[in-house]
């Protein structure tokens, strides 16, 4: 048996370093936006700026919950857990999907109850509250930009924050139209609507937490893609017995068995190691512990 400890780990935790800072800017930023956007929801009875500060601060939890997963991979593991505390991202996502899921419960009905009883609103005020959004959320959205195409929570984040930046702007539209028309039942609409948004994108996260908490497969691998790489190695004839699961939200790990030629020499085989694990670290496995085998040895497990 042996485990890789690849130079994906210093390359990927160098990438970290450098969006560290953009992640600290994006959360102060975000969490100064939803006090404010909570407060002058609240002062002037507004469901639209009330679910859209729901939805800004689940862009705070989700970008704390990446710079958590950031830090935490630096943490080394020790004898009562070998892995570190990687898995606590995964436990957090959870706990944040777990969190939206109520929140949106409770605006959606208070919404479904304005849109029968609708109320005087400020449109003006609305308008602008969401222009200072977008606003936030262009401009943290720009601070990943760089980083977005090597890190897979950094693209992510960069995704959720431009789509936030439009959400504000379908506000401040809204916002105009009830100052110039008195549409007061737009307010609750555009409340439901927010609230629709984050459902579809917080339905995900819990999936995906879920999925990760079991130890399943990660979304963005597929496991025939992953044996079929395998195979394409020089010298490997089978492969069997894979297990892939995700150590944390920005880590994947895999065990196999892998069923090489019988003539193949100790040297060889090593050179077959390497590049199975550079072809995995193409597919995001950045840990691959690899048993080999010949293939005239033969297998009484189901699964061979």
């Amino acid at each position: 048996m042996e485990h890789n400890h690849s130079h994906h780990d210093h390359s990927h935790i160098a990438v970290l370093t450098t969006v560290n800072s953009a992640f600290v800017i994006g959360i102060v930023l975000n969490l100064l936006f939803v006090i404010i956007e909570a407060a002058v929801g609240l002062y002037i009875g507004s469901l639209s700026l009330l679910s859209d500060a729901g939805h800004n601060l689940a862009d705070v939890g989700t970008l704390g919950l990446s710079l958590l997963a950031f830090r935490l991979l630096k943490v080394r593991s020790n004898k009562k857990y070998t892995y570190g505390y990687r898995k606590t991202t995964v436990l957090a996502a959870l706990f944040n999907a777990f969190i939206l899921l109520v929140s949106i419960g409770a605006i959606i009905y208070e919404s479904a109850h304005r849109l029968f009883h609708p109320e005087p609103l400020p449109g003006k005020t609305i308008a602008i509250v969401a222009g200072i959004g977008i606003v936030v959320n262009f401009s943290t959205a720009i601070l990943f930009l760089k980083g977005k195409e090597k890190d897979i929570n950094v693209k992510s984040a960069y995704m959720h924050l431009m789509a936030d930046a439009l959400v504000s702007a379908a506000m401040v539209i809204g916002g105009i139209i009830i100052s110039f028309t008195n549409w007061f039942w737009l307010d609750p609409v555009l409340g439901i609507g927010v609230a629709v948004v984050i459902l579809v994108g917080t339905w995900r996260l819990m999936q995906d937490s879920l999925r990760l908490s079991l130890d399943g497969v990660p979304r963005d691998i597929n496991l025939e893609e992953v044996k079929e790489a395998a195979l394409k190695v020089k010298g490997v004839k089978g492969v069997h017995h894979v297990h892939v699961w995700a150590m944390s939200t920005t880590e994947n790990a895999m065990t196999a068995h892998f069923i090489l030629e019988n003539g193949v020499t100790p040297e060889k085989e090593k050179e077959i190691k390497h590049e199975l694990r550079h072809q995995m670290e193409h597919m995001h496995i950045n840990h691959l512990t690899a048993e080999t085998e010949r293939e005239n040895v033969g297998c009484a497990e189901k699964d061979c």
